[in-house]
Formats: structure tokens, sequence, C-alpha cells
């Protein structure tokens, strides 16, 4: 199979490249980078106008099987991935049955085999069914193919387990991925804790709560060397923490998703519980912080926590409503209007953001288009005009904040391994 993309403009950090190229791929693989490129050819795209960078990545998702397939699957969440410029996502393991063995790991990948769309690289359990009291085996999960391992939205509650944790990973070369929050003082909360919640008689998530396990996180990292990922970090005092850390040489990464991105506590006024994620939104302050994490290279990663959700389990009460809000189809489209167009980053730290920085963490040969790697590219229009539309998403769930949001940007083509998973002209 032979691609050749003519006259993109091609960004690669990995290459300090950011001009109009050709690029070409053979059975897989990126064959050659260069000016008027011929070749012969299966396929051709005009890529003019377009930006063409290696394929995202996506380091946090919820694909839900096995188990709640009625709200997503690997086929649905990959569909979805591809039309949301996605080569590769890494899948949560808060499945039915939780992902805390080579077993489960294994049909998961054997599942994403099968479907064939993009690349499904499953995230292992920190402790036995995510319960918070011994330690799943990492060896195995990681021979299985785990790429990293958490207990997501069941965070681990004991220092001194996560301390263990930190250890057993950092023996296999692998990160922790936590979702930081101590439940004590989340407990019963709905919403960011402050004048909004107030107003509302909702309870409150206090940012402390977030912060505190940050800190904790931090501390365990740079007293046993293990590499601690900060999940969908969300308040001003977190970045600090972790700009801080990073001066201090303390093994720390962190993740932004949109909707804490461009959303703040504000937007849940109307009860609507689709704004309603944990951590949940906080305030203007806090977003500011994050953009400006994002821009200075606090924060590393960009990714969508995308969490489906039945429509009837959002449909009740927002005090008793799940957390969660889906964004694989979402997140490149907002990224591309609400921070790259406006200058806020520029393209060649976005794709840092969202592809070379996720596969460093997840030790993965991807994130490049040098000559010889594998061939993801993703294809994207910075003026593409769209408004979305959550009826027509490929996700099995509806639960998006942004339905009806009118945005600057979006997919053209995304590229698995030099074949054209997703077409935007087929697929409108």
């Amino acid at each position: 199979m032979r691609l050749l993309l003519k006259n993109g403009f091609l960004v690669d950090p990995s290459q300090n490249l950011s001009e109009v190229l050709d690029l070409l791929t053979v059975d897989g693989l990126v064959a050659a980078l260069g000016h008027n490129l011929q070749s012969k050819s299966d396929q051709q795209i005009d890529a003019s106008g377009r930006l063409v960078v290696p394929g995202l990545i996506d380091l946090h998702v919820h694909l839900r099987e096995p188990g709640r397939e009625d709200v997503e699957t690997i086929e649905t969440g990959a569909k979805a991935a591809a039309a949301g410029g996605f080569t590769s996502i890494c899948c949560m393991p808060n499945t039915q049955p939780i992902n805390d063995c080579a077993a489960v790991t294994t049909y998961i990948r054997s599942r994403a085999s099968q479907v064939n769309v993009v690349n499904v690289w499953p995230v292992g359990a920190i402790t036995r069914a995510s319960e918070g009291r011994e330690l799943a085996d990492f060896a195995e999960m990681m021979a299985a193919g785990a790429v990293a391992f958490s207990d997501d939205g069941k965070p681990v509650p004991e220092a001194q387990l996560m301390r263990r944790a930190l250890q057993y990973a950092a023996q296999l070369g692998m990160p922790i991925i936590d979702h930081c929050q101590d439940r004590s003082l989340s407990a019963r909360g709905a919403m960011h804790e402050g004048a909004v919640s107030a107003m509302l008689g909702i309870p409150g998530i206090p940012a402390s709560a977030e912060e505190s396990h940050v800190a904790r996180d931090i501390l365990l990292a740079e007293e046993t060397g293990g590499q601690i990922h900060i999940a969908h970090i969300s308040t001003r005092r977190g970045v600090e923490m972790v700009r801080a850390a990073k001066a201090r040489g303390v093994r720390v990464t962190a993740e932004a998703t949109p909707h804490h991105l461009f959303l703040t506590e504000s937007a849940v006024l109307g009860f609507d519980t689709n704004f309603k994620m944990n951590p949940p939104l906080r305030t203007e302050d806090d977003r500011q912080a994050l953009i400006q994490g994002l821009a200075d290279g606090t924060i590393d990663i960009l990714a969508t926590d995308h969490a489906p959700h039945h429509l009837d389990e959002k449909l009740g009460e927002f005090d008793r409503a799940p957390f969660g809000v889906i964004g694989l189809e979402t997140a490149i489209p907002l990224v591309l209007d609400r921070l790259v167009n406006p200058g806020l980053i520029d393209l060649s730290r976005f794709v840092q953001l969202a592809s070379t920085s996720p596969a460093s963490l997840v030790r993965k040969e991807r994130g490049t288009l040098k000559q010889g790697a594998v061939a993801d590219v993703t294809v994207l229009d910075p003026d593409l005009q769209q408004t979305f539309d959550a009826n027509r998403f490929r996700s099995k769930s509806r639960n998006t904040p942004f339905d009806g949001w009118q945005v600057r940007g979006g997919v053209s083509y995304t590229i698995v391994a030099g074949e054209v998973v997703y077409d935007r002209s087929q697929n409108q």
C-alpha cells in the first residue's frame, strides 16, 4: 500500500519541521518526506492548505467494554477516535470486570485488533478490582500489553500503597496515572465548591480535594524516583505544584482536558448534567492557569477523559447523575479554534501536547513522521467551519457539553499505519 500526501504543511517537533512538504507512506511506514515527490501510489491526497501532523494520541479514554457495551464499545469508541483525529487511544481500566489482570488486558487488545480502526492501548489497574487494598500484578499486565497503571476514578487512598505502586512501576519503567482526589474531602460533592455551588445549593468539591493528592503524589514520586502523571489537572495551585516539582527534577507530568480549558463552574447554572464531570469545572482563574500551563510546558498533554454514559443515567437530578462527558469528536476542533488559531499555543506545541508527549509517556514509537516511523498521520483543516451535532457522533453516547458549538478547525483525514480510517469528505 502506497499513500502519497501532497503539499501539506507538515508540523513535526521531533524533527523541528514546519514547512510545506509531500509525505509518502509505503506498507504502513513513512517512506519519504520532500518537495515534489514523484511516486506511483495506490492513493493520493491533496493536502494543500491542511496541516499534516504525527497521529494524535488520547491518553485518557473510557471505552466501557467489557461490561457496559450499552454506552460504548471498543468499536464505537475507536470510530469516534478516528473521526476526532486520534490514531491511538489509551483506555482506562474501569471496565466490568476491572482491567486488573492479563486476561482482561488481552481481551481488550484482541477486540481492538478485530475492530482494526485505531491503536487501542490498555491502561491496567493499580490495585486489584481498583479497591485500593492490594497492588495488581503490574508485570503480568505489562507483558499482556498495558502501557500504564491507574485506578482512575477510584484514586488510591493510602499513601503507603501509592508509594509501593510507584516503586513497582519504576522497576518496570512504567508510569502511574492518578486521578488526584481525596475522597474524604470530595464525598457527596457534585460540582466545584464555591460561590456558584452555594447559590445553587449543590454540594461542592473543594479544590483542596485535588491539590492535597497532587502534593502527596509529587512527594512520593520525588522520594521513589517513580513517574507520576496527574490526570485532568484542574486547579491553579495544582498547576503551580507541578511547575515547582518539575523545577526540582521530579518525574511528574500532567494533562488537561478541553472541558476544563474552555468551561467554568458558571456553566452549571442551568443544572444541565452534561456539565457534570470529575474533577468538576472550576473558576475562571483556574481555567486561565491551565491555559498558561499548556503554553509554558508545565502541562504536558492534552487528553479528553472521554466518559460515555447512557442518556437515561444523565437525565437524573444533577447531584445524582454520573460524572463524565464525551470528548473524542470535539477535542481537537475546540483546541484548534480556541488555542491554536488565536495564537495562544503554536502548532509545534499543539503537536507536542497531542502526539509527541503522550507517545513518550507510554513509551510508544509514535508521535513522529521520521522516515521509517509507523505511518500514523492526522490531516487537519484549521479553517474548517463546523457546528457540533451530538446526534451525528460515532460514539454511542451523547453526553457532551459542546453540542451546538460553532468552531473553526477540524479533521480531514485520520491515517493509521498508512491506511485511511477516516475521510471527512466521505462522512458528511
